[in-house]
């Protein structure tokens, strides 16, 4: 078993709204908390207070409580910090949605979390309504943000609920077992799940993540990874406001107003996912704009090969940053604390506080312990088990006890090894390792390679089958424009640094790798067009 080089800290039984803004000062009142780059316009903790407690009267008036779910389908804007808290205020169950979703995957998401509101913004409106319509949910309650009675009629708006000016209401729940917000798993290997946290799991994660992430009340953070994702629900959203920073929103990742943003704004904090750190790295309109400000960058939500990490970090003259976690832990349970300068980019840094971690051997089922020569341990699965786990999956008894067993450890499904420094590296997927000839082979070390070779913009690889229904690594390539990248090329390339089991025997040149929003590659996306190909 491996404990966190940090003592525990303490954990408030209190709700998240509580704990985020129970404490609030005059003097951070004050404070700008949320920035439109649309409109220049900003919000201070204050007024941000104020709108979530009138929010929250307005929804409590309607019947809203502690056994009402809401779908809330909403890009990164300031309303969603206002909307998403206030329905934790009135003690109600947020459901966040990818707004990307089609009306069917709206549709099936709002069923299984049993929503009875939703809540929404203009142009979504048409999959919103679609969607709502199916599940039998009425006009009155789909609430359209920015709408008005002319715009969408028969809808409630944000600012109608917030000239109502309801008091809060009074709610009590018990924190560590009532649900706040429901999450659903990525879906990068399988169905996506609907995933209980509860308000206990948000508020240790926020408690955690202040200890190896050093945030404050002076840095001003562009959120451009969606709130509606866990890591940006925690690690942007919740983690800035407890540490009382100034966010700047972004609906959506384009790199020249990123770039902007960082450079209009002054931004000193970059949250990213490895997409974005393969631009910042790579991409020559990088130079053209003064992103000096820049001070840390953290990279989370899948893995990010050191090389491109340190490239991106050299380039900006910014510290480099990298932690792990999923949907089940609150997110983090991993980070790169800001202490130690010694702890490589490539790695995903030490256990937080009050979280225990095991490894696994994923063939025997024996805990590995033992530091073997390299300084490191063998892979195994990395088990989880800490206060930021989750109660379980929504109406899934059977998924539940596959992934959390009777001791409370989450079984991850991701293999990793501990380092004599203290600190892990995630190796690979279990579900995702390709096996040839007996011998394991991890598709996120043949992309960190490929990643490193000047005409390979961006890569994933995952296994196929081949003549003798024998698994072998395919890579499928974005080749950097006017390159004349070739196969042969690829294939030598990796050829030449790694064991010949671990050669990629196939290339395809695409377009894009297809990505979760959270900059997950969705190897199921692409043994789904290999499945179409040979068929």
């Amino acid at each position: 078993m491996f404990t966190s080089p940090f003592p525990d800290v303490e954990i408030p039984a209190t709700s998240i709204y509580d704990d985020l803004f129970g404490g609030l000062t005059a003097e951070d009142a004050a404070r700008v908390a949320l920035i439109d780059p649309a409109t220049g316009a900003e919000t201070t903790y204050g007024a941000l207070k104020a709108q979530i407690d009138a929010f929250a009267g307005a929804l409590a008036a309607r019947g809203v409580g502690t056994d009402t779910v809401v779908g809330l389908l909403c890009p990164n804007v300031p309303a969603f910090a206002t909307v998403f808290h206030g329905i934790l205020r009135a003690g109600a169950t947020v459901t966040t949605l990818n707004s990307l979703y089609t009306p069917g995957e709206i549709q099936k998401q709002l069923t299984d979390a049993s929503a009875t509101w939703f809540v929404t913004v203009s142009p979504l409106l048409p999959q919103a309504k679609a969607a709502a319509e199916a599940v039998g949910i009425a006009d009155d309650h789909l609430i359209v943000l920015d709408g008005t009675d002319e715009t969408a009629p028969g809808h409630p708006n944000l600012r109608g609920l917030l000239t109502e000016g309801r008091p809060a209401p009074e709610v009590s729940f018990d924190p560590a077992t009532h649900v706040a917000v429901l999450p659903y798993s990525s879906g990068t290997t399988g169905i996506p799940k609907g995933v209980m946290l509860s308000h206990r799991n948000l508020v240790a994660n926020v408690a955690q993540c202040r200890v190896n992430i050093d945030l404050r009340n002076t840095d001003r953070v562009l959120a451009v990874l969606p709130f509606f994702h866990i890591y940006g629900m925690t690690v942007l959203l919740n983690l800035a406001l407890k540490q009382r920073a100034a966010l700047v929103t972004m609906p959506r990742f384009d790199l020249v107003q990123f770039l902007e943003n960082i450079q209009r704004f002054g931004c000193t904090y970059l949250y990213i996912a490895p997409p974005i750190a393969v631009a910042l790295a790579k991409h020559p309109i990088v130079d053209q704009y003064d992103i000096s400000t820049v001070h840390t960058i953290f990279s989370g939500a899948a893995p990010l090969d050191g090389e491109t990490g340190e490239l991106a970090a050299r380039r900006l003259g910014a510290r480099m940053m990298q932690g792990y976690g999923m949907s089940e832990l609150s997110p983090v349970s991993h980070a790169m604390p800001y202490t130690r300068d010694d702890i490589p980019v490539s790695s995903v840094g030490t256990i937080l506080p009050n979280i225990t971690c095991k490894l696994i051997d994923t063939e025997t089922g024996e805990e590995i312990t033992e530091i073997v020569e390299g300084g490191q341990t063998r892979p195994g699965e990395l088990w989880v088990k800490g206060p930021n786990v989750m109660l379980g999956y929504l109406n899934k008894p059977d998924a539940t006890a596959e992934t959390l067993d009777a001791d409370g450890y989450l079984h991850t499904g991701d293999v990793a090894v501990y380092h004599e420094g203290g600190y892990f590296s995630i190796v690979e997927r279990v579900k995702e390792l390709i096996k040839y000839h007996g011998y394991q082979i991890a598709p996120a070390e043949l992309e960190a390679l490929l990643l490193g070779h000047p005409k390979v913009m961006d890569a994933a690889v995952i296994g196929v089958l081949d003549d003798e229904r024998e698994e072998i690594p395919k890579a499928f390539i974005v080749a950097a424009p006017d390159s004349g990248l070739t196969e042969d090329e690829v294939k030598a390339f990796v050829a030449e640094n790694v064991a010949p089991y671990k050669k990629v025997r196939r290339v395809e040149f695409v377009d894009q790798i297809p990505k979760s929003t959270s900059g997950k590659i969705l190897r199921k996306d692409l043994r789904a067009r290999e499945a179409a190909a040979a068929s």
